[in-house]
C-alpha cells in the first residue's frame, strides 16, 4: 500500500513533524476544512453537545473547552510601557559611508557596508505611559523601535520619538512610569504625581520642556522623527571604538506636530488615527522613509563639554557633533496579523551585532536587562522562536525547552544528544572571532554616586528660547493646566526649576497658575485632575440625557 492511501494524507509526505504549513489533509477533508488545534475535523461549530437541545452542556464538549479556553487566553500581559502600538515591515538601505567617510573606518558592522545593500527591518511605534487601547493623542513620547533582521543577527534599535528622557539611572525608572500611571487607589490619571517625582528629579525638565510643548503630540506616526537616546559605541576591524548616537530624520513625509486643542479634536472622533494613518499610507503606496543619522564622539570624558556625553538627559550639540547620513529605511509591508506581529514583537537594547557595542551610559545598561527580562515574562522564554522576532538566519545554540517551544535549534549533522558546549562528540564549536576585541580599560572604585556634570538646565532654558513664541505659549498653557491641581508646594518646586532654565519661563508658569487658582476658587471645587479633564466631568453630568428605565 503507497504511503499516500496508508495515512490517507495529501500534500506532503507523511513522515517527520508537523508544523503551521503542513498541508496534510485527513479523511473526508479539503484544504478549507475546519479543525481544532489537535488536527480533529469540526463538523458542528454552532451548537454544544447537551443533554436534549435545552439541556445542561456536558463536560466532555472537547471542541468548546479548547476554543473557549485559547479564547480566555488570546490576550498575553500587555506592555507595562509601550502598550499601545502599530507596526510595519520595510528595509534599511546604507550609504556605505558615515557622512562623506567611509563607514569601516568606525564600524565592522557589515549592515552598514556595501552602498546600496538592503536589510529587511521591522519597526514598531507606540505611546509609552497609556495602556493597550489609550487614545494615540496622548501627550506622551512615542517609542520608535526598528528590528534589523541583518545577515549577522538580528540588531534592535530601540529609541524614541524624542531624543532625550526623563531621568539617567534606571534605578528611578520603576519609581518614573508608577508616578506616571493612573493612581493605584483611583486609577484615575492625575498629573499631580507627575510632577511630585519631577519636582524632585531636576535632570526631567529638559524632557519636560519638549513633552508639554506641540513637541510632546506628534501628529502621527509617519511624521516623526525617532532616536536611539541612550549612547552605544561602533568598533572598527582594529578593536577600536567611537561613541555615537542614532537618529531617525523623516524624509518625504516631514514632521508635524499637533496642539493640545487640536489632538482633543482628533481624539473625539478616532482615538487610533495614527495606526490608521500609518496602515492606510502604505496601503496606497505612500511608503514612508526615514534617514539614518549618526553622531560620533571619541569614547573619553570630553571636559570641554559642560555636561556629561553618557547623559541621556542630554542632546549633543550639532554644531561640534554634526549628523553625518548612513542609510535611509522605507516602511513598505503592512503586518498580515496584528498580534502575531506587532503584540509579540520583541525588542531590546542589548541586541547588537559585531561592530557594535555598550557605552557607559548607567540607563543604558539598565534597559539592556529590562527589556529581555520583560520579554521573556510577557511572550515566553521562546519568544524569540516566533517569526517576528527570530532572526533571518540559522540559529544553533544549546538552549532546549521551555514554554511554548516548538523547535530545537541545533545544527544540521550535529550530534543531537550534545546540548553543551565544550565537547568532542560532535557539538556545537565556538565561532571565530571577526576583529579584534573591543577592551575598554577601568580603574575605579565602585560606588553608588550621581554623575559630576550634570546641568540640569542649561539645555532646557536653551529648548524654551528656541521655541518660535506659539510654541512657548502652547507650552505655558499645557503646564498650567496640568500643574494646577498639584500641591502648592510642589507647583513652587517646579516654578523654582522652570526659573533657572529661564527667567522667562519660570516667570509665565508662575503667572498662568495665579490665574488658574482664581479660576478654581470661582469655580469652588476641588480638583484632583488637569482643570480640562474636571470640566469635562462635570459636563458630563450636566448635558447627560435623562432617560426612564425600561
Amino acid at each position: 500500500m503507497d504511503n499516500k492511501k496508508k495515512n490517507d494524507f495529501t500534500g506532503t509526505s507523511a513522515e517527520g513533524a508537523g508544523n503551521s504549513h503542513d498541508e496534510r489533509t485527513g479523511t473526508g477533508e479539503s484544504m478549507e476544512s475546519l479543525t481544532n488545534r489537535q488536527g480533529h475535523p469540526v463538523v458542528d461549530n454552532q451548537n454544544v453537545r447537551t443533554v436534549g437541545n435545552r439541556g445542561p452542556t456536558t463536560l466532555e464538549n472537547y471542541n468548546f473547552i479548547e476554543k473557549i479556553s485559547h479564547f480566555d487566553r488570546e490576550r498575553i500581559p500587555e506592555r507595562v510601557v509601550h502598550a499601545r502600538g502599530a507596526g510595519a515591515h520595510g528595509y534599511f538601505e546604507t550609504y556605505g559611508k558615515a557622512g562623506d567617510e567611509p563607514v569601516s573606518k568606525y564600524t565592522r558592522a557589515k549592515v552598514f557596508h556595501d552602498a546600496g545593500k538592503q536589510t529587511p527591518v521591522f519597526v514598531r511605534f507606540s505611546t509609552v505611559a497609556g495602556a493597550k487601547e489609550s487614545p494615540e493623542t496622548a501627550r506622551d513620547p512615542r517609542g520608535f523601535a526598528v528590528k534589523f533582521y541583518t545577515e549577522d543577527g538580528n540588531w534592535d534599535l530601540v529609541g524614541n520619538n524624542l531624543k532625550i528622557f526623563f531621568i539617567r539611572d534606571p534605578i528611578k525608572f520603576p519609581d518614573m512610569i508608577h508616578a506616571f500611571k493612573p493612581d493605584p487607589v483611583t486609577n484615575v490619571q492625575n498629573p499631580e504625581r507627575m510632577f511630585d517625582f519631577v519636582s524632585q528629579s531636576p535632570e526631567a525638565i529638559q524632557m519636560i520642556t519638549f513633552l508639554f510643548s506641540p513637541w510632546g503630540i506628534p501628529a502621527n506616526y509617519r511624521q516623526m522623527q525617532g532616536s536611539g537616546v541612550n549612547t552605544y559605541k561602533w568598533v572598527n576591524q582594529e578593536g577600536e571604538a567611537v561613541l555615537v548616537k542614532y537618529h531617525w530624520e523623516p524624509l518625504k513625509q516631514g514632521i508635524r506636530n499637533l496642539t493640545q486643542k487640536e489632538a482633543d479634536e482628533i481624539q473625539g472622533k478616532n482615538t487610533s488615527h495614527a495606526t490608521q494613518d500609518l496602515y492606510e499610507a502604505i496601503e496606497r503606496g505612500d511608503y514612508p522613509e526615514w534617514e539614518l543619522c549618526v553622531q560620533i564622539m571619541s569614547d573619553d570624558e570630553h571636559p570641554e563639554l559642560d555636561f556629561d556625553p553618557l547623559d541621556d538627559t542630554k542632546l549633543w550639540p550639532t554644531d561640534k557633533f554634526p549628523f553625518l547620513p548612513v542609510g535611509k529605511m522605507v516602511l513598505n509591508k503592512n503586518p498580515e496579523n496584528y498580534f502575531a506581529e506587532v503584540e509579540q514583537a520583541a525588542f531590546g537594547t542589548g541586541v547588537l551585532v559585531d561592530g557594535m557595542d555598550f557605552s557607559d551610559d548607567k540607563m543604558l545598561q539598565g534597559r539592556t536587562f529590562s527589556y529581555s527580562d520583560t520579554q521573556r515574562y510577557r511572550v515566553g522564554a521562546n519568544y524569540l522562536q516566533l517569526p517576528v522576532n527570530a532572526p533571518k538566519k540559522r540559529v544553533a545554540t544549546n538552549q532546549r525547552d521551555g514554554q511554548s517551544a516548538y523547535y530545537v535549534d541545533h545544527a544540521p549533522g550535529r550530534n543531537p544528544h550534545v546540548n553543551y558546549e565544550p565537547s568532542v562528540l560532535d557539538g556545537l564549536k565556538e565561532s571565530e572571532r571577526p576583529g579584534k576585541e573591543h577592551q575598554p580599560h577601568y580603574n575605579d572604585r565602585l560606588i553608588r554616586e550621581p554623575i559630576d556634570r550634570q546641568n540640569n538646565y542649561g539645555q532646557a532654558g536653551e529648548t524654551y528660547r528656541n521655541f518660535e513664541e506659539w510654541e512657548r505659549e502652547e507650552l505655558i498653557s499645557n503646564l498650567v493646566s496640568a500643574l494646577s491641581v498639584s500641591h502648592p508646594t510642589i507647583q513652587e518646586k517646579m516654578i523654582e526649576h522652570f526659573t533657572q532654565a529661564d527667567e522667562d519661563y519660570g516667570k509665565r508658569v508662575a503667572e498662568g497658575l495665579e490665574k488658574a487658582k482664581a479660576e478654581m476658587e470661582n469655580e469652588e471645587k476641588e480638583h484632583t485632575s488637569s482643570i480640562e479633564s474636571e470640566r469635562a466631568m462635570y459636563n458630563a453630568q450636566r448635558k447627560g440625557h435623562k432617560a426612564d428605565p425600561y
